[in-house]
């Protein structure tokens, strides 16, 4: 068996590591040909000395010099080669050598190498949702093009993409046209409901970064965590739906499941729902997604159903999770509504997470933010996608330094 060749970008994340460790169980099926971090040097030293890449990707260069150094304590056969910078980063995911991309990096700071991977026809394992949400038609429409397979690696779509009919599967896995199927009544999308889904609403405002990340049931970056917190995650997730399954907002459905056993379903017209259960770990996704139409070990225990006290569903609280419909509200709107509700939240977790806007300003400065750019229109290539962020990104930025950001503490 000729070994498939990975490049994996956000190697130092969670979706970065549980990847590796699924790769590390199957060496004979798979090659870790390129890894790429942001900054973090000390483990992706490690990851270099168990997994030998011939290339090395680091997008912040000031941490160059850093990576030189503890190269030079590895014997010189072992040393790869090492790109650093945004674009040259992004640059390695069209590499010839690379069968499969795994697009892990957070937020639209993957936008580029996501774009790269899947116009060069490779096998991209898509845990980039926010790729989906700035820029779906086009991502969608060059992976088209360019013959890519687009396979989905969060939980929630995987499960979805494994409960579709195997011809549908196969249509959204390589980024064809997927018809509007009659026999499919809606896709339930189901949330954890996250660390704040009994907290009285009156505390809200005294909620901290800390406790925003201390997620019940996943093992997640900061960033993510706190989107599950806001449900901005699953709002995001909805918009990635409609872009990979090809349903329209009012044929998805998102139910809060607080013990994350059923990772999503695919309701039926004839009343059947077809569900994935499973232990709520993201090497499953990635297992299934490395080695479709296959399957392979994962290292994820099996779900104990005997251990189960239950399964609970109930419907998300409006007031809790005003994210939730204001990705619902972008998704109806469409044309650059997505990317507007995206880049905005981007902001405004980042400085929730520096402590300088309260929690529930995250939502206040996304709402104003998709008021602002109301007019915005259609989008017709990545660089006007990169141009409206950067718009967004700046008013936003400026909002959350506003006196109507620090009224929503």
């Amino acid at each position: 068996m000729d070994r498939r060749r990975i490049g994996l970008f956000g190697s130092t994340g969670s979706i970065g590591t549980s990847t590796l460790d699924v790769l590390a169980r199957h060496p004979e099926r798979f090659s870790v040909e390129v890894l790429v971090a942001h900054s973090r040097v000390e483990p992706l030293i490690e990851q270099i000395k168990r997994f030998r890449p011939t290339v090395v990707g680091l997008v912040d260069e000031r941490q160059r010099a850093a990576l030189d150094e503890r190269l030079a304590s590895l014997p010189h056969a072992h040393r790869p080669e090492v790109v650093t910078g945004q674009a040259a980063v992004d640059d390695l995911a069209g590499l010839e050598c690379l069968d499969i991309v795994v697009a892990a990096v957070v937020g639209t700071a993957g936008l580029g190498s996501t774009w790269n991977a899947l116009a060069a026809g490779k096998r991209v394992l898509l845990a980039n949702k926010e790729s989906l949400v700035a820029a779906g038609e086009l991502m969608l429409d060059v992976a088209r093009r360019a013959g890519a397979t687009l396979l989905p690696v969060d939980s929630e779509h995987n499960a979805i993409f494994q409960c579709l009919p195997a011809d549908q599967a196969a249509l959204v896995g390589r980024a064809g046209i997927v018809e509007e199927r009659r026999e499919i009544d809606r896709l339930v999308l189901t949330a954890s409901g996250g660390p704040f889904r009994e907290r009285p609403l009156a505390d809200f405002a005294a909620i901290t970064p800390e406790q925003a990340c201390a997620h019940p049931n996943w093992s997640m970056g900061r960033k993510i965590s706190v989107d599950s917190a806001t449900m901005m995650n699953k709002g995001l997730e909805v918009i990635e739906a409609a872009r990979l399954f090809g349903v329209a907002a009012d044929r998805i459905e998102v139910l809060v499941h607080p013990e994350s056993v059923i990772h999503s379903m695919v309701r039926f017209v004839d009343g059947s729902v077809i569900a994935e259960l499973g232990e709520p770990d993201m090497r499953t996704p990635i297992a299934h997604a490395l080695a479709w139409p296959e399957r392979i070990e994962s290292g994820v225990a099996p779900l104990d159903f005997g251990a189960l006290a239950g399964l609970h569903f109930e419907a998300p609280d409006p007031a809790r999770f005003p994210a939730l419909g204001l990705a619902f509200d972008a998704l109806d709107a469409g044309a650059s509504m997505p990317l507007v509700l995206n880049a905005a939240n981007e902001v405004a977790v980042a400085r929730f997470l520096e402590g300088r806007i309260g929690f529930m300003a995250i939502p206040a400065a996304i709402e104003a933010a998709m008021t602002a750019f109301a007019a915005a229109g259609p989008v017709a290539n990545i660089e006007a996608v990169l141009e409206v962020d950067r718009a967004v990104r700046d008013w936003t930025a400026d909002w959350c330094g506003s006196p109507l950001a620090r009224q929503e503490r």
